[in-house]
């Protein structure tokens, strides 16, 4: 862990390690949406187990927040807290939507039935909602996928991250370890009912079928998907948290590269005995409750060593939110087009999912600089500043 320094929380020095891994694992995560184009369905990817990642980060977000944020309750007020979470994520939330709305239309095809039919009036409200993260229930899908958010999917995982981020403050701060510990158990017992589809609660329906043995889903508003979603949410982040506190790390010569493959080999790895065997069920438990964990340990115990690696690191760190949250509308467009090119050639469609892949990344980096930068350093001089203090968090 080098001295870099976070802008918003100077006085603590990033892991740059575990900021290198979440690009790696946003990476990950656009190359599974443009595969996915060309998959059998959601449980049949190229990049067979790339929904995990949404998993990993909320490891790092549970470590993240815990170790940022455990030791400065004292001279830090809820709502203080709130908005520095809010200034780190939200402006990009509403760039990711606003993109969102400049490629909706891109998408229209028989793979997005609503997006056609829907009277320009519901689209706009959609947008305001998803400005404001409040997420869109069945009767607001504008594109046929019943998503949260139709203009953006992946703030479907965000809605979920403001969710803990309420949840540790009001909540989870609090705990003493051992209670701690209970939680992340009793967590840990849900993801097992989800991934081994053992259905204790009765809440996972025979619509699941397809997904037998997986931890997908959690972007709608149904009971289902509610339990999906906090499920998915809860032992990663849980575990993360826990895991900041205790403070009892890996070291790792070049950590950052072991961790980065074990990482990709990880997401990337074909369905165990199939996507529809038990095996592939108990492979995604462990990943979730065992692999993940050991990969932030060994990141936060780690060191980089070398400019290279820091560099990479540095990059991709950066990089990692703008790309996850901003890459998803063109990959509407993109499934648009193979879907309506079926028999186009097949260098046709490696043109289109590259360009696509260069596009997302340009598009992020490019929102980095010029937009989400800038409206943080502002809004950190403007309304954290210069805010007056409150009454100190009890």
């Amino acid at each position: 862990m080098a001295g870099a320094k976070n802008v918003y929380l100077a006085s603590k020095p990033r892991y740059e390690i575990l900021d290198g891994l979440r690009g790696v694992a946003s990476v990950i995560v656009v190359l599974f949406h443009v595969f996915e184009t060309y998959s059998a369905g959601a449980a049949y990817q190229i990049i067979n187990h790339g929904y995990l990642a949404v998993d990993f980060f909320f490891v790092l977000s549970g470590f993240v927040v815990g170790y940022a944020y455990d030791d400065r309750w004292g001279k830090m007020t809820i709502w203080g807290f709130f908005k520095r979470r809010l200034v780190r994520l939200h402006p990009m939330v509403i760039m990711g939507t606003v993109i969102g709305l400049c490629f909706f239309y891109f998408g229209q095809c028989d793979g997005f039935p609503l997006i056609g039919s829907s009277p320009w009036w519901k689209v706009l409200l959609v947008f305001v909602m998803a400005c404001l993260m409040i997420p869109c229930g069945p009767k607001m899908d504008i594109r046929g996928w019943g998503e949260t958010n139709p203009l953006n999917g992946p703030n479907w995982s965000l809605t979920w991250e403001y969710v803990a981020n309420i949840l540790y403050a009001l909540i989870f701060r609090r705990l003493p370890n051992v209670l701690l510990m209970l939680l992340v158990a009793a967590a840990g017992f849900c993801t097992l009912d989800l991934c081994l589809n053992l259905n204790v609660f009765g809440l996972l329906t025979e619509g699941r079928s397809s997904l037998i043995y997986t931890p997908i889903g959690g972007w709608s508003l149904t009971a289902e998907q509610i339990y999906i979603g906090l499920t998915r949410l809860f032992y990663p982040f849980l575990c993360g948290l826990l895991i900041s506190r205790i403070g009892r790390y890996i070291k790792v010569k070049g950590g950052f590269w072991w961790c980065s493959l074990m990482l990709a080999v990880i997401l990337a790895v074909p369905c165990v005995g199939g996507p529809d065997n038990i095996l592939n069920g108990v492979y995604n438990s462990v990943c979730i409750l065992v692999l993940f964990p050991l990969i932030v340990s060994i990141g936060a115990g780690s060191e980089v060593r070398g400019s290279k690696s820091f560099r990479v690191c540095s990059f991709l760190g950066e990089l990692s939110y703008p790309l996850y949250i901003t890459h998803y509308p063109l990959m509407y467009a993109q499934m648009n087009w193979a879907w309506s090119h079926p028999d186009a050639p097949l260098f046709a469609h490696i043109t289109v999912s590259v360009g696509t892949i260069l596009l997302s990344i340009f598009i992020a980096w490019a929102c980095l600089k010029l937009y989400d930068l800038p409206v943080r350093a502002w809004l950190q001089e403007k309304w954290l500043k210069r805010a007056a203090p409150a009454k100190v968090a009890k």
